[in-house]
């Protein structure tokens, strides 16, 4: 059966290299239900990674594959040189939840162009080319949002175009200035100040940062780490843009834009795609119209506000307000860090457990003392989790992060299962 086939061959014959999966032998999705996933051998995992924190609503028969399927009968595209009522739709519900005066979207396919659509209103509203990025930093794949990486593996494109300043990253576990929390009084924040001073024109448009890191490793800024920074950065009139890719829609536990609910801060601009739309091509710039405004155009987007994706990510809305999902995030993800901190104290090859709701890290290491990184555990556990029938994804500067992302519907069951094939995959080590 064509299946069945060798399909890390026929990747190899017919796929960019560049397209890397994970494991030594690359899995093969092909269809799922609730939490779990199978491949083309009939293999059923339980998914903590959610395609990078993507299908919120699960696999299978969704209020969101319903939803599609109606709305592919009518309408599947118009490009925005037209209006349709499903993006109309899902702008007005964004209105009404995201932060009072942030009224204006712009749809996209990703969080790459979400973020680029961000930083472009910040330079032409604010008439500067300068901009910040926090160290350890990923906002995305296309050539400009490649500028804003603060990690050298991620910067592997030739030309750099927007001129990048970079902010010491929040990494309480390796604080990059070598103080501790909280007598620290948030140096790294503060920090910023030296940055626009030293290596900007003095008055840089904005600064992007993730409300958690999720490539970078689940950086988890303290408390009160994003008040400190508006601060620092209001007196030279930069703006703050939080990128909430993989971190918003309530997968942090509080509610739908993290930054707000978890931070207490209000920025100028929120950027967001991945769990939006349940796994549906989308991404999202959100910010005030006196910002939005400012670039006049013309601009397009073929796909974005796509009607499918638009009625997708309504639906996706509606389901986690319904099933009060944001709840069930804080739920299991604590449920999750108690387990595996747990853990911890059997094997010290973890330094640290971390995140927020449903976006979890667990730092690997050789050594507790001198937190010397151990990116091949890292490997391994993939391997070992794999073996189990547990999918989890792995990320950070040194590669020795383990992400756990899972599907908002995650319950009770499901972390029981995690917990153990986890417990027994640090065992196998």
């Amino acid at each position: 059966m064509k299946m069945l086939q060798n399909n890390a061959e026929r990747a190899k014959r017919h796929l960019f290299v560049a397209q890397q999966t994970y494991y030594e032998q690359p899995l093969t999705l092909v269809d799922g239900e609730g939490s779990h996933v199978r491949d083309n051998e009939g293999n059923e995992y339980l998914d903590g990674f959610a395609g990078i924190c993507t299908n919120t609503l699960g696999y299978g028969d969704t209020e969101v594959a319903q939803a599609v399927a109606d709305q592919a009968k009518t309408l599947i595209h118009t490009s925005t040189l037209y209006l349709n009522e499903p993006m109309l739709d899902l702008a007005e519900k964004i209105a009404e939840i995201a932060p009072e005066g942030m009224t204006k979207s712009f749809f996209s396919n990703s969080g790459s162009e979400a973020n680029e659509m961000a930083t472009l209103i910040a330079r032409t509203s604010k008439k500067s080319v300068d901009l910040l990025a926090l160290d350890h930093a990923y906002h995305g794949r296309t050539a400009y949002t490649v500028a804003l990486a603060g990690q050298s593996q991620w910067r592997n494109f030739a030309t750099q175009m927007p001129h990048v300043a970079f902010v010491p990253n929040p990494y309480c576990y390796r604080c990059p200035l070598g103080m501790t929390y909280p007598s620290c009084e948030i140096a790294c924040a503060k920090y910023a100040k030296r940055v626009i001073e030293s290596q900007t024109d003095g008055a840089p448009a904005a600064m992007i940062a993730e409300t958690i890191s999720g490539v970078g490793g689940i950086i988890t800024p303290p408390p009160e780490y994003f008040k400190v920074l508006q601060e620092t950065l209001a007196p030279f009139g930069t703006l703050l843009i939080a990128d909430e890719v993989q971190a918003g829609w309530g997968r942090m536990g509080d509610g739908f834009f993290g930054m707000v609910s978890t931070y207490d801060v209000v920025p100028d601009i929120i950027t967001s795609a991945k769990g939006l739309a349940s796994g549906f091509p989308i991404g999202i710039t959100i910010t005030r119209p006196e910002l939005a405004d400012t670039f006049k155009g013309p601009h397009i987007n073929t796909f974005g506000g796509n009607p499918v994706a638009s009625r997708a990510a309504s639906v996706t809305l509606d389901v986690i307000e319904k099933r009060d999902l944001i709840a069930n995030c804080k739920r299991q993800g604590e449920a999750l860090m108690a387990g595996m901190r747990d853990l911890g104290k059997k094997y010290e090859i973890i330094g640290e457990v971390r995140g927020k709701g449903l976006m979890i890290g667990v730092e690997l290491v050789h050594d507790r003392a001198t937190k010397r990184v151990a990116p091949d555990l890292a490997t391994k556990m993939l391997e070992e989790m794999r073996k189990r029938k547990v999918l989890i994804g792995k990320g950070g500067r040194y590669g020795n992060v383990l992400r756990i992302q899972p599907p908002f519907i995650f319950n009770d069951n499901d972390s029981r299962d995690f917990l153990k094939a986890f417990g027994e995959a640090l065992a196998a080590l």
